[in-house]
């Protein structure tokens, strides 16, 4: 039997997949050669690929644009060969979601045939269990951008979590193929633990996946009236960019920008923002711990990943992984996280894996590149 998205118009829809990112709280797995949305993670394939897969549910690969940076492009290409090195986007260096997506709707209005077309934008690092559930979601997200609002998509929170950003919705606007969808009233980054409590049981707010749905001329009219400096910047980068003998030009340019999210530079601020609240099986994979929640566990509520052995006793509720067939052996561990990849081990609890990032920081400060 046919799904029900597969009903709706989509050819005026373009995806574009952020891949930039690195992935520090997921070291020492995770390194700038080898970032979190280029690793099988969860199943055989990489979460980029997996993205990719949820995509070509929607539109055919040649409506589907991966962003990501220099460093990373040639990964990408090898992690999805059959897709056209032009729809892989490549930003001169990190400056955040805001100037990458605006840079990404830039060079597709130069492509598309109208301004009317959608561009949806998506993440490769993210795990989603429900995806006939996702696909309805972004559906809807498409209807909204075509009534003229920028849409996202909400997760229903199952608890306080304090590390995303979360949409707290307004008067509806009415439903999309079953789904409902809210004006929004507000976006809260990282609350409190108290905030986020209060959050949850309002029945109000939605976790932020950072999945956005809009017109390009809609889009583009919110940089040019928000972030005029970036626009124009953006403009010319997209312009020099035909011209390979302009590169450092374009750097130069690149780096005027101020980094920005597109949070903060655009939703924050932008009138007739619409949410679309969903329970996809969501998950960022923004830690180890994270990981630990989504992967199967053991009779002691382990989850072992890596091809070494791990051998221990009274060790439990704890994620442990190894690299190049090492033997890692564990007593009375309780709640923690081991991570052996052969060149660098981690250890700590599973209670403090945010802290990670801090850790890659502090590694950077003293020089030691040879491990990020």
């Amino acid at each position: 039997m046919a799904s029900k998205t597969s009903k709706a118009d989509l050819s005026d829809v373009h995806i574009a997949i952020l891949a930039g990112g690195s992935g520090t709280r997921l070291w020492p797995r995770s390194r700038r050669r080898r970032p979190k949305q280029l690793l099988n993670l969860v199943g055989k394939r990489s979460l980029l690929q997996q993205t990719i897969s949820r995509a070509l549910s929607l539109v055919p690969l040649e409506r589907i644009y991966v962003l990501t940076g220099p460093e990373h492009a040639p990964l990408v290409a090898q992690h999805v060969p059959q897709m056209l090195r032009s729809n892989i986007l490549v930003e001169p260096s990190p400056r955040g979601t805001a100037p990458s997506l605006g840079l990404a709707a830039v060079r597709l209005r130069g492509i598309v045939s109208s301004g009317q077309e959608v561009m949806v934008s998506l993440h490769a690092d993210h795990t989603i269990a429900r995806e006939e559930r996702f696909r309805a979601a972004l559906v809807a997200a498409v209807a909204a951008a075509r009534r003229g609002f920028i849409a996202t998509v909400g997760i229903v929170p199952g608890y306080p979590e304090t590390g995303f950003g979360y949409i707290e919705r307004g008067r509806p606007l009415g439903r999309e193929l079953g789904q409902d969808i809210y004006r929004v009233e507000r976006f809260t980054e990282k609350p409190t633990l108290g905030q986020a409590g209060e959050f949850v049981a309002s029945g109000r707010f939605y976790w932020n996946t950072g999945y956005f749905a809009w017109t390009l001329e809609r889009i583009l009219e919110e940089y040019r009236r928000l972030l005029p400096e970036m626009y124009a910047i953006l403009n010319q980068v997209a312009e020099l960019a035909c011209f390979p003998a302009d590169s450092d030009a374009v750097e130069r340019l690149w780096n005027q920008i101020e980094p920005t999210t597109i949070d903060v530079g655009i939703m924050e601020r932008s009138s007739n923002v619409a949410v679309v609240p969903c329970d996809l099986g969501w998950n960022d994979i923004g830690s180890w711990s994270a990981l630990f929640d989504i992967l199967p566990h053991d009779a002691q509520h382990n989850v072992v990943l890596g091809n070494g052995e791990h051998v221990g006793l009274h060790t439990s509720n704890s994620l442990l992984y190894t690299e190049g067939g090492r033997l890692v052996a564990t007593i009375g561990l309780e709640g923690m996280i081991v991570v052996d990849t052969g060149d660098a081990v981690l250890v700590l609890p599973k209670s403090r894996a945010q802290e990670v990032s801090a850790l890659v920081e502090a590694l950077r400060e003293r020089g030691l590149e040879e491990y990020l």
